[in-house]
């Protein structure tokens, strides 16, 4: 029998909550610190949330305990998380957890609505570093119902319901098939990958939910103005984009327009020269109609990939 969802006393379930709803309660609500999530390379902090009589569980990753990356010289990680949560809402598919950019009990930071996983892990579990939301481990990959998401199989081909993206080692050495399943929730998150040009899309990165929701988090290594794209999720590369994703793109650079409702969210936290390479991308999407292809010029899969 499955567990019941944790939900903390007179809190209220993550998944029950309007977008708007869950943004008001992060940004408005007091932070109290429970854990610190082991595992994770930067300071990731387990927290409750209240706000207005609701209470929430949520991750609360201070700017301060952020290590430096050479390549991303502008801007905070929290702010890049927090961007990658509005592109994600602009485009109507919901796969990033609600974000917000806040101050904290440790400085300014961002807060993102912990999700329960499907497979039962829950905020008890992360504080431990046995996986969940930023716990770097676990079995994120499984999807609702017992269906995996990513897989290495025997052979050259990938079998029906699964695409290719390359070969990799198993424990006892042996080659073996990588592959992610033949999914909508995951194509739609490869071109939410490409638009904000995510350079660090692990396995671990997936996060199935209830009701087949499926959720992707840890989007700090994004919106570069050059070309970083890693991620597991190759199968679709140089295939027609779907109708639904060319609508979709469509939507976004509206919404990127100069004055438009975007850019304005955006501008607090990425770039000018990062948002115009957004827009850049996206009109390149679009001019090609195809999903993006490994540029050959940067590792196309992160490491490790999990």
């Amino acid at each position: 029998m499955s567990a019941p969802e944790r939900i903390p006393p007179g809190g209220v379930s993550p998944l029950a909550l309007a977008s708007d709803e869950a943004r008001a309660l992060l940004t408005g609500g007091e932070l109290t610190v429970a854990g610190r999530i082991r595992g994770a390379s930067n300071a990731v902090l387990f927290c409750t949330v209240a706000h207005a009589g609701r209470t929430a569980e949520c991750v609360y990753k201070p700017v301060a305990g952020e290590r430096p990356l050479w390549d991303f010289p502008d801007g905070t990680l929290a702010q890049r998380e927090a961007a990658a949560y509005e592109v994600s809402e602009a485009t109507g598919w919901g796969l990033v957890p609600p974000t917000v950019l806040r101050d904290g009990p440790f400085g300014e930071g961002m807060c993102q609505l912990w999700i329960p996983a499907a497979d039962e892990r829950h905020a008890t579990d992360a504080q431990d570093g046995t996986g969940g939301q930023d716990g770097q481990g676990g079995t994120a990959g499984a999807a609702p119902g017992g269906t995996d998401l990513l897989a290495l199989v025997e052979g050259d081909e990938p079998g029906p319901g699964w695409k290719a993206v390359g070969y990799a080692e198993t424990g006892e050495g042996r080659p073996a098939l990588l592959v992610h399943a033949d999914d909508v929730r995951l194509r739609r998150l490869a071109v939410l990958d490409a638009v904000i040009n995510n350079g660090d899309r692990k396995g671990g990165h997936l996060l199935p939910a209830a009701g087949g929701r499926l959720y992707a988090i840890d989007h700090g290594v994004t919106f570069h103005t050059d070309d970083k794209l890693r991620t597991l999720l190759w199968g679709w590369a140089g295939e027609p984009l779907p109708a639904e994703a060319v609508a979709v793109l469509h939507r976004l650079a509206a919404g990127l327009a100069p004055e438009g409702p975007l850019a304005a969210r955006l501008a607090p936290l990425i770039t000018a020269a990062e948002v115009a390479a957004l827009r850049a991308r996206i009109a390149a999407l679009l001019a090609s109609g195809r999903h993006p292809e490994p540029s050959g010029e940067w590792p196309a899969i992160p490491w490790p990939p999990v």
